[in-house]
């Protein structure tokens, strides 16, 4: 692809400049043409933003490749198109549209309310600051042909996004996607779109507010998905929403489950897209979570909670047994849910069914095995996992326990179609003090299942690359690794690559080291003339940039580029077969040497590769 002309950019922003109803991008742009800032414009002005399974994410600022009032306005009455055209009354049954505390969020809630009015659809609009799972829970509790929800979760300030549901309330997936992105494309100008403002709307019966009485409901709900309702929790509990719009739900829900009031970190609990105590709102990265322990430590805390900024993440941490405290992985969240629900009070008339992603920890297949409950596995995103539950559902009669992938995403029974970091909070508090009055710790029901299952250590690192020259260069790291996988990864020979682009499956031949009569390190599995049997792509998933290196039957490494941020993600797995004579911490120590060489050689080589 040949790079846009500079006077292509300046012309393009020109033309949008024109029909940019904000007066602050309007000010931004005219800035960068007058000083001719050629980074800008091409950031703006070379590329759109892509409308897909995720809907859009972006940084915020004018032009077709940023977030801004236009382009969500475009978006909306693509989407208002597509769904007046394909779906029976979606103008009566209409849209709910919410949105957080990100900048912008509550003008592109509004832009898409007047827009979706001016087409003649319902707009159910929620009054105030929402989490991204009540929202979901609304699509369905009202009947609506779709949702919207205004947010980049965790993403930093100076991103937002625009989240799309279809009817059934879980976020689209194909064909949607293509036929709302076609609509889009179709719009020419920012004239062909209609607006209804929002009083005048409201009047019309067009817009019906959303109130606390969905909220109210949503917690009837989670609170019905507790196994113990009897357990009223005396631990003392950390919880941080991360400057997010989780809060006041949580502390609603933990009064009426009759716990103990939370430990608030107070300097991060009102909403504020600044964020200002964190670098990047997002549990998982480090330094997000200092003051929630910092509180833990003052207060000397059982557990920590925290969601991420829309609420539909959980982070946890727990004592380590020395007077520390351990983040939990995403993975140990996942199978401490799903061994709970699983043991505790399952009703004996449902067929249980648990769905995790491919980049998820594979134990969660075995815990399935060993307690006969069923199995789902889809591609990266709870959009996936959504609709697989529903199909499943729908098709086999099982219901969904849990459904989680390994980014902090969970969703506990079917109250939700998308991932809830708000019943998950919940639930795992719950298991907590349940455990706790048994008196076992967290750490040790995860030991529990780990000597059953095998320790299985998983590791997730991010290459951070933005910007257009970063896409260009994921692009080009995929592309090589396609075409010349790594011989080994560390001491131990890869067998087999897996891609998930094309559905092939291909048998890589044994290490160099290895042809030459140097033999395998200890406990490694041979190449591809080895024992392993030929591994085959799960059923059913459609093509997804994703690649899978399995280095013997229990390492395996997955690389594939972020839907949603400029990041190239790998996803690290080993299992240790713990001894009877071995502890946990001697076991945990072995696996952390075997996965450090993993994931340091796989990162020289990548290096190598630009």
């Amino acid at each position: 692809m040949h790079p846009v002309s500079v006077e292509e950019l300046r012309r393009r922003a020109e033309a949008w400049l024109q029909e940019d109803p904000d007066p602050d991008t309007r000010a931004e742009l005219k800035a960068a043409l007058e000083k001719n800032d050629e980074e800008a414009l091409r950031e703006g002005f070379a590329h759109s933003l892509h409308f897909g399974t995720a809907g859009l994410r972006g940084v915020l600022g004018p032009g077709p490749g940023r977030m801004n009032r236009a382009l969500v306005r475009r978006v909306s009455c693509g989407l208002g198109r597509y769904l007046l055209e394909t779906v029976e009354d979606a103008a009566e049954r209409g849209v709910v549209v919410g949105y957080d505390a990100r900048h912008l969020s509550a003008a592109f809630a509004r832009d898409t309310a007047e827009v979706l009015a001016g087409l003649g659809v319902r707009v159910h609009l929620f009054l105030r600051l929402a989490p991204t799972p009540l929202v979901a829970v609304a699509v369905r509790a009202l009947g609506a042909a779709a949702g919207v929800m205004v947010t980049a979760s965790h993403n930093p300030p100076r991103y937002n996004g625009y989240k799309v549901y279809w009817g059934n309330g879980a976020q689209i997936i194909p064909p949607h996607d293509e036929g709302i992105a076609a609509a889009i494309e179709a719009i020419s100008s920012l004239q062909e779109v209609p607006l209804a403002m929002l009083d005048e709307a409201r009047d019309a019966g067009l817009v019906r507010d959303v109130g606390r009485k969905m909220l109210d409901d949503y917690l009837d709900d989670i609170l019905r998905l507790r196994r113990h309702p009897e357990v009223t929790s005396s631990l003392d509990i950390v919880y941080t929403p991360l400057h997010g719009v989780g809060g006041e739900a949580v502390v609603e829900a933990f009064r009426r489950a009759g716990y103990c009031p939370l430990h608030l970190v107070e300097e991060q609990f009102t909403p504020d897209g600044d964020f200002p105590t964190v670098r990047f709102p997002n549990p998982e990265e480090e330094g997000a979570m200092d003051l929630a322990l910092a509180r833990a430590r003052k207060v000397d805390a059982d557990l920590v909670l925290a969601n991420d900024p829309d609420a539909d993440r959980l982070a946890v941490a727990v004592r380590d047994g020395s007077g520390g405290y351990r983040m939990l992985t995403g993975d140990q969240i996942g199978v401490l849910l799903a061994h709970y629900l699983l043991t505790e009070n399952l009703p004996a008339d449902i067929r249980p069914l648990l769905v995790t992603t491919i980049v998820s920890s594979r134990l969660l297949s075995k815990m399935a095995a060993a307690h006969g409950a069923a199995y789902g596995e889809t591609l990266t995103g709870f959009k996936w996992i959504a609709n697989l539950a529903q199909q499943r559902q729908r098709e086999r009669g099982e219901e969904m326990l849990l459904g989680y992938e390994e980014a902090l995403g969970y969703s506990v029974g079917r109250v939700t179609a998308d991932k809830d970091g708000i019943s998950a909070a919940l639930i795992f508090a719950e298991l907590t003090a349940v455990y706790h009055d048994r008196g076992r710790s967290v750490l040790e029901v995860l030991e529990e299942i780990h000597r059953r299952h095998g320790l299985h250590l998983t590791r997730q690192k991010s290459l951070v690359l933005p910007g257009l020259e970063g896409a260009d260069r994921i692009a080009a790291i995929m592309d090589a690794v396609r075409k010349h996988p790594p011989e080994r990864i560390g001491p131990r020979p890869v067998a087999w690559m897996l891609d998930y682009l094309d559905g092939h499956t291909r048998a890589l031949a044994p290490a160099a080291g290895e042809a030459q009569g140097e033999g395998r390190p200890e406990g490694a599995t041979p190449a591809a003339d080895s024992e392993m049997p030929a591994p085959s792509l799960p059923e059913g998933l459609p093509a997804s940039n994703v690649l899978a290196l399995l280095l013997d039957d229990a390492t395996r490494i997955l690389l594939r580029p972020s839907g949603t941020e400029p990041k190239l993600k790998l996803y690290f797995e080993l299992v240790h077969s713990v001894g009877e004579d071995e502890s946990m911490a001697e076991a945990e120590s072995r696996a952390r040497e075997r996965m450090d060489e993993l994931v340091e050689d796989l990162l020289r080589r990548i290096e190598q590769l630009g």
